[in-house]
């Protein structure tokens, strides 16, 4: 399969030609499956529907071209309004992350190939100057405990979300002592990983780094995918150039090549 994340489409020309090379990449993998990482689009955020419908449409175009069956999860770009309104108006963040994708919620699961893949919306809105931080909320948590119930212990689950639930990427970059902030990681990731504790976890798909990186922990494969975007169409970042991840599952066996399909569109890194 392929996962990719940290799209940041923005609808410029030459960007949306970048992602027009990106499905191709993808497609000549022919994978059974391709999986998406969040942040499809950039600036959300702060903008509203109408801001943003050039940059949707530009995310669309490339995941059309995409001919594997293809699930995306939220990313912190893709919560239109949030700034606006602060989830307070009555209007909804996500509504056009899920009517762009056809989805009635931002977290679902799902049966390929003896595989259970999960997907989660990582996200919640803050009143602090972060402005959103990782959190996985209680209306998910209970509704895994009841997936999990139903789910025989030896079936391979693959777990996929925006935010990281674990990496070494702060320790490598600032420190081993840094403190990752709110609105980098997962900050309940303790009690996620712990409703898995009893069931065959072998692999989590995770963005918003933009660095491709691989954690081996208590038997799980924690892979953060390098960004579809590099360093936000400027380049590579921390040396992780534009790409996405190529994984090939067998069994509990996983192997995954991190490759680039382009470097000729943006400018040098800043």
């Amino acid at each position: 399969m392929v996962f990719y994340t940290d799209i940041h489409a923005d609808g410029r020309d030459e960007t949306s030609a970048a992602l027009a090379m990106a499905a191709e990449a993808m497609n000549a993998q022919n994978p059974d499956l391709v999986l998406c990482g969040g942040d499809l689009i950039s600036g959300g955020f702060a903008s509203n529907s109408k801001e943003m419908a050039p940059r949707w449409n530009a995310y669309m175009n490339m995941a059309r071209a995409i001919r594997a069956e293809h699930h995306a999860v939220l990313g912190n770009h893709d919560l239109v309004g949030a700034l606006q309104n602060n989830g307070h108006d009555g209007t909804d963040p996500r509504s056009d992350f899920k009517r762009h994708l056809g989805l009635s919620r931002t977290y679902d699961s799902f049966e390929a190939l003896g595989y259970r893949f999960i997907l989660l919306d990582s996200l919640r809105i803050s009143n602090d100057s972060h402005r959103y931080e990782g959190w996985i909320s209680s209306e998910q948590t209970e509704w895994i405990r009841e997936l999990l119930a139903s789910t025989p212990r030896d079936v391979p689950i693959v777990l996929l979300l925006h935010m990281p639930l674990l990496t070494t990427f702060f320790a490598a970059t600032k420190g081993t002592t840094f403190q990752a902030q709110a609105n980098r990681v997962v900050l309940n990731n303790v009690e996620i990983l712990d409703l898995f504790a009893r069931h065959n976890l072998i692999l989590l798909l995770q963005g918003h780094l933009h660095v491709s990186e691989a954690i081996y922990w208590r038997g799980s494969t924690f892979l953060t995918g390098g960004a579809l975007c590099g360093g936000w169409w400027r380049g590579p970042y921390y040396g992780t150039a534009r790409g996405f991840t190529s994984i090939t599952l067998k069994d509990d066996r996983i192997e995954w090549e991190y490759l680039t399909y382009d470097s000729s569109t943006g400018h040098p890194d800043q």
